[in-house]
């Protein structure tokens, strides 16, 4: 088997808002494995300032696993355990390498074109006049769930933009979600949340920063609206932990992103503790290239959560590869098999 790595600039089509900065260009490396005359390709992308794997020595170790791509899928994820995003990619290229179709990692309803996956409607962070473009936006093509990104401008003014909302559709028609980041400081985050409790929000992502166990798990016991750990699941390897993490703090729900928790293998332990806990769940992308968004839709709708997924980000770049995944209607869908990435 000889496998290799191709680092990968994604540009985006206009800069990307989130309370830690703008987002121009997004770095992933794609691993190629080939043997018997067969391909298969993962995806290993990074956030910077976020991926707990953004390292120096990150592309040191992409070649350390080609060179030893011969110990096989299992161990090499054992390895690779401070390093999530290249267990994805490791996970998927063995994956698409095994398959009859090196795009078809898990073959289904929803890869036949049968069934697809409901998904949210992403809304960036921006001035107002540009977000409530795009929430506009989102509601024509016909969204049901949207997800916006706020702590980055005037409080006020994304209350404005929330009001706006519910005085046009209800909770019944338009389900809000809102991910804070982190921005929110602990001294005034329940206050935040009793207003933001007005617009009958579904859920907040991350309301304050990681690794403030004690007031999270505070905040969760009396929140107004049902939290979502997101960054507090980043850095959080072993399953004894993750266990010791949500026991901790018993949030309402949990997200998980693929590249930043160890790949399928760590996103199912996650899940499986979540069941266990009765603690809700979903799968977002981390805003991969359609290359490994495809993989993670693909697993994603095996795991028969009813819920809207946070995987459509498909169209976020302008130099994205053609895929088969489209959005219609406020889900995903998967028709036909056209790529134009070759192997």
């Amino acid at each position: 088997m000889v496998a290799k790595y191709q680092k990968y600039i994604l540009n985006f089509k206009q800069p990307s808002g989130t309370s830690r900065g703008v987002l121009t260009q997004k770095e992933t490396w794609f691993i190629t494995l080939e043997e018997n005359g067969k391909k298969g390709i993962g995806e290993c992308g990074i956030l910077r300032g976020l991926s707990i794997d953004d390292r120096d020595d990150y592309e040191e170790k992409l070649q350390w696993v080609c060179e030893n791509i011969h110990l096989g899928k299992e161990k090499l994820w054992e390895s690779l355990i401070e390093f999530p995003s290249i267990q994805f990619g490791i996970e998927m290229a063995f994956e698409s390498l095994s398959a009859e179709n090196p795009f078809e990692l898990f073959p289904s309803e929803f890869t036949k074109g049968q069934k697809s996956i409901p998904i949210n409607g992403l809304v960036w962070m921006g001035d107002e006049a540009f977000m409530k473009q795009q929430i506009e936006q989102k509601l024509a093509a016909g969204f049901h769930c949207i997800k916006l990104k706020i702590g980055a401008i005037d409080f006020d003014k994304e209350l404005a933009l929330l009001r706006f909302i519910r005085q046009n559709y209800s909770p019944e028609q338009i389900e809000i979600r809102v991910d804070a980041n982190g921005a929110f400081v602990s001294e005034d985050a329940l206050l935040k949340l009793n207003q933001l409790s007005g617009f009958k929000i579904h859920s907040i992502e991350q309301p304050i920063a990681k690794n403030q166990h004690d007031i999270m798990s505070e905040l969760c016991k009396i929140t107004p609206i049902p939290i979502a750990l997101d960054e507090e699941l980043i850095g959080v390897f072993s399953f004894e932990e993750k266990k010791a993490l949500l026991q901790k703090i018993k949030p309402q729900y949990i997200i998980l992103k693929p590249n930043f928790i160890g790949g399928f293998r760590g996103t199912q332990e996650w899940i499986s503790l979540a069941k266990k806990h009765q603690i809700g769940w979903w799968i977002t992308s981390a805003l991969e290239s359609n290359i490994g968004l495809n993989a993670i839709a693909q697993w994603t709708y095996l795991q028969n959560n009813p819920m809207p997924q946070g995987l459509g980000t498909g169209a976020l770049y302008t130099n994205n590869f053609d895929s088969p995944l489209t959005v219609s209607n406020g889900e995903l869908w998967y028709t036909g098999n056209v790529w134009d990435f070759y192997l």
